[in-house]
Order: structure tokens, then sequence, then C-alpha cells
């Protein structure tokens, strides 16, 4: 079985934000960046894949060279193989167009991306990929078991969970729940060694056009000062509450 392990280059989420070029424009100075945690459960599920049924797990981003190093950290993890598709992560429809042909050209049984990226949060890609490669679809996965050509997956739904059955090609969209948090991998010294030597290849982009653009970020607004009334003072609490903040 050959699973390829969509991979997101996300600022982490302790990184102050800020914006230039009058706002339309994500600053990266001074962001750590890491690998969208979505996807981080989807290639620990793939680890597993690779140990109990000898599956090939590669991973693959699209991007500049500047996400080189969260790949060689996919790498390290356990991943044999990386894929860069050298061009900007622009939106979702682009971002799928350019999956869609090296999941074509590498003939993968198996597609695992994360259901969102923390940065953005489109939620969009792993469908769209689905219907391009014309591919079963999961989103929301917590389960993934693979018995030949056969899967079975739960994903979440409202109110409870939904078990499915699907046969491959099957992409899926993971989120926690899909391995357990303490089941996560750190790399170690020899990882890391060997992830020096592990192929990174890149290949040059499909030439997709963009759907949409963004035209300029905006900050959450800063929360107001906050107003201390006295615990034995209740009719004033009262009245804030439902004169000030509407609550009541």
């Amino acid at each position: 079985m050959k699973i390829l392990v969509c991979i997101s280059h996300v600022p982490d989420t302790t990184s102050k934000i800020n914006f230039t070029e009058g706002d339309t424009k994500f600053d990266t100075n001074g962001v750590q960046f890491v690998i969208n945690p979505n996807d981080e459960f989807g290639l620990t599920r793939a680890m597993w894949f690779k140990e109990k049924q000898g599956a090939s797990v590669d991973v693959v981003n699209v991007g500049g060279a500047e996400t080189e190093p969260t790949l060689r950290k996919a790498l390290a993890i356990g991943a044999d193989s990386a894929i860069r598709v050298n061009t900007p992560a622009t939106d979702g429809y682009q971002v799928a167009k350019e999956l869609a042909k090296v999941v074509q050209d590498g003939g993968y049984d198996l597609v695992i991306a994360g259901r969102e990226s923390i940065d953005y949060n489109g939620g969009m890609v792993p469908g769209m990929l689905a219907q391009l490669i014309k591919a079963n679809f999961v989103n929301n996965c917590i389960s993934l078991e693979v018995d030949g050509d056969n899967a079975k997956a739960i994903r979440e739904i409202d109110g409870g969970k939904e078990t499915l059955t699907a046969s491959l090609p099957l992409v899926i969209g993971g989120q926690k729940g899909l391995v357990e948090e303490s089941d996560l991998r750190i790399p170690n010294m020899r990882g890391i060694m060997q992830a020096r030597k592990k192929p990174l290849n890149v290949v040059e982009s499909a030439d997709t056009n963009t759907k949409t653009e963004a035209v300029k970020f905006e900050k959450p607004a800063p929360k107001g000062d906050v107003k201390l009334v006295d615990p034995e003072n209740l009719d004033e609490l009262i009245d804030l509450l439902h004169n000030e903040a509407k609550a009541i």
C-alpha cells in the first residue's frame, strides 16, 4: 500500500502574529513553524500502517523552500521520502490541484490529509482533492483501518460518530482521535540523521490558476477593560449585564 500524507507548514500557536504591506501579507519574521497538528495525527497513523502492514509512506507539501525543515521533520518521524511542489500555497483549490497531480503521478492508494490547517482553517483541500482524483472521501476521521483494498473509518458527526466502509483509493481528512496525543512521535537523533539521507524531491507547479485572493487580514479587536463589581452589590451587576453586556 502506498500512502501519501499531506503536510501543511503552519505557525506555532504561541507565535506572535503580524501583517505587512497594508495588512495584506503575513509577516513570517520571528515566527516558529511546525507540522499542522491535524496532519501530524495523520502522519502518526501512517507510521502504524508502515510498521504493521509494510506500507510505504511519502509526505508532500505545496510551498517554497522555507517549508523544507517541516518536511525534514516528517522524514525524521519516519516517512520514506518527501515531495515539495515548488509554488506558494495561495488557496485551497490551487493546493488541491497541485496535490492531485502528485497523487496521480505517484499512484497512491491512500491519501491522509488533515481536515483543516490551523492557519487558515479553510477545511477545503481534502474534499476537493478527493473529487479531482475520483477517490472515496471521509472527513473528520478519528479511526482508520485498512485490510487489502478495503478500509473501515469512523468519523465524528453532530451528536455522535459514524462508521463507514470504503474501497481504495481513499482520501481522509484526519483530526485528533485518529491517534492518541500520547502516540505522537518526537524525532530522535537517529531519525534526524536518517532524514538527512532520505530523498526530498522538488517538483514544479502544474500552473494552477487560483480562485480567490486575500484582500486584507485583520487581527481580533483587543478585549475591553474589566469592570469589577462589589459582590454585595447585586443590583449593579444585574444592571450591567442587562444594559451594557446585553446578556440578560
